[in-house]
């Protein structure tokens, strides 16, 4: 924290010299317009030629010195935590353009010798022409405006626009480019206006938000979903001993003739154990709310997607506590891992395309081998 307001103090140190600096070099171009008549006949011809010139000197260090002392606030701007994510550069190089264009004006009316207003006013037929010129300036200025009004960008935001082939953090924002840095830290740069015109994915809400998403699925084979027998539901009493308590009380409301599967009203998580396939889903649930690293504060569900040709997509739909990139991928392989190794207890087997090895099996299978005579069927080899 002091060294953040040593940095200020500096800069606004920097801020005051700069600006004394230019008023300076605004008030010389002043004190000679008023020495010119004691130090020169105004009757000479080159007199007014001087005068204008003196008044030009005036303007152009009025708008440098303008432009400058916006510079060096800028600079102070972006040193303060609640301005650091937002467009500052691009507001101020706005209010620099104008400022450059009000003094052209200026310096465009005292050579001809006409009204700066005269000379507004006449503007209308260079229109097209500064339309053109300044083109970007001016959809920049208009984006800008637009994505400040409805706060869609800030600095150290994670954004994403496919068509540009963006995908990363947004590290300035100006008039005219929004640089980029991607996660394989390629610097993008695109037009302000892009945004607005293009439709681009921001991730601050979930970066703002208690949890990432993370949503997984395994196909279960039609072949292996079946009926859960006495026996069965015994087995996997040792395999779990949350499950084992789902599956006693599950029996113990059976009994009462209470059969609900779905927001259970004593509170036991949706599943069933009247297939291994729902049971499947019970026991994922209680898996996945006794994870420290899943938000079970936000939705927490195992489902069912629409058949496929393949089998039965299962879904894991879940928010992990833990935001950043690496370690969310960790937590999201880790549960992916251990629902594909505890299948075979629930005997049920997930679909993947054939390889060899299935290939084998099945020659082994139409060769007159019994199914007995092959280890571990369907991934095994010949006993």
């Amino acid at each position: 924290m002091s060294a953040r307001l040593s940095v200020a103090a500096r800069l606004w140190q920097s801020v005051r010299t700069g600006v004394l600096r230019r008023l300076l070099l605004v008030a010389i171009p002043l004190l000679l317009a008023e020495l010119l008549p004691v130090l020169f006949d105004n009757t000479h011809s080159w007199f007014p030629l001087l005068q204008h010139g003196v008044w030009i000197w005036f303007v152009v260090a009025v708008v440098i010195a303008i432009n400058g002392v916006l510079g060096s606030l800028m600079a102070v701007w972006l040193t303060k935590a609640s301005l650091h994510d937002r467009p500052v550069k691009g507001f101020v190089q706005i209010v620099q353009v104008l400022v450059g264009f009000v003094g052209a004006i200026v310096v465009v009316s005292i050579l001809i010798g006409k009204s700066p207003l005269a000379l507004i006013t006449g503007l209308g037929a260079f229109a097209a022409v500064l339309m053109l010129v300044f083109k970007d300036s001016i959809l920049g200025f208009v984006a800008g405006v637009l994505l400040a009004e409805n706060d869609m960008i800030h600095i150290g935001d994670w954004i994403e626009i496919p068509s540009n082939q963006v995908n990363g953090v947004v590290q300035d924002v100006s008039l005219t480019i929004v640089k980029v840095r991607n996660w394989d830290n390629t610097i993008v740069t695109v037009p302000p206006y892009a945004l607005i015109s293009d439709s681009f994915i921001n991730w601050r809400g979930m970066t703002h938000s208690e949890g990432r998403r993370i949503t997984r699925e395994i196909t279960l084979m039609y072949d292996y979903i079946k009926p859960c027998t006495p026996i069965f539901l015994e087995k996997m009493k040792d395999f779990d001993s949350e499950l084992a308590e789902f599956i006693i009380r599950k029996q113990e409301q059976a009994a009462r003739g209470l059969d609900v599967d779905t927001h259970n009203p004593e509170g036991l998580v949706d599943g069933s154990i009247k297939t291994n396939a729902g049971l499947f889903r019970a026991y994922l649930s209680l898996y996945l709310r006794r994870q420290p690293e899943v938000n079970t504060d936000l939705l927490l569900m195992v489902r069912a997607l629409p058949l496929t040709d393949s089998g039965l997509p299962l879904q894991l739909y879940c928010f992990s506590r833990n935001k950043v990139w690496a370690e969310y991928e960790s937590i999201q392989a880790g549960i992916v891992e251990h629902l594909i190794s505890v299948l075979p207890a629930f005997e049920l087997h997930a679909y993947q395309n054939a390889s060899s090895r299935e290939n084998m099996i099945n020659g082994l299978l139409e060769g007159g081998y019994g199914v007995g005579q092959i280890q571990d069927f369907p991934w095994g080899v010949i006993k």
